[in-house]
């Protein structure tokens, strides 16, 4: 028996809709908290079999993260991990009024969404403006 096409309404795909800041943030909101989980799993796996393993694999682990760590490479690794909390921390802000139902309209959402970016990138340079003593 032959089988005929059925007309079904298709779901929207990714042609229909048009890029935008709400999108995006979407979007850094998982880039940024699986970053986190996974950079933060590595360091705290590795610290701890760095422990159990003794004193020669904990002085291993510490030369990484002094010396190797604390050059350009690691100071990247840091600011981009801290942009990270701060981005997935604003964008989590921003969820939390979206759900006690603030903020759907569309110029307000997606000027809720750029202020997340903005917010981001200002923490993240006053945290290391803190940090490197900037006065």
């Amino acid at each position: 028996m032959a089988s005929r096409p059925i007309n079904r309404p298709l779901s929207p795909h990714l042609q229909i809709w048009r890029w935008g800041p709400h999108m995006l943030v979407s979007i850094l909101h998982r880039a940024t908290g699986t970053a986190m989980a996974l950079g933060g799993t590595v360091g705290l796996v590795w610290w701890l079999a760095a422990q159990a393993a003794g004193p020669e694999a904990y002085a291993t682990w510490l030369w990484f993260f002094r010396e190797l760590a604390g050059g350009a490479i690691g100071y990247v690794v840091a600011i981009g991990l801290s942009w990270a909390f701060f981005q997935h921390m604003s964008t989590g802000v921003r969820h939390w009024i979206l759900d006690v139902g603030a903020g759907y309209e569309l110029k307000t959402n997606k000027t809720g969404a750029m202020a997340t970016m903005v917010v981001s990138v200002v923490l993240t340079a006053v945290f290391w403006a803190y940090i490197l003593g900037v006065k």
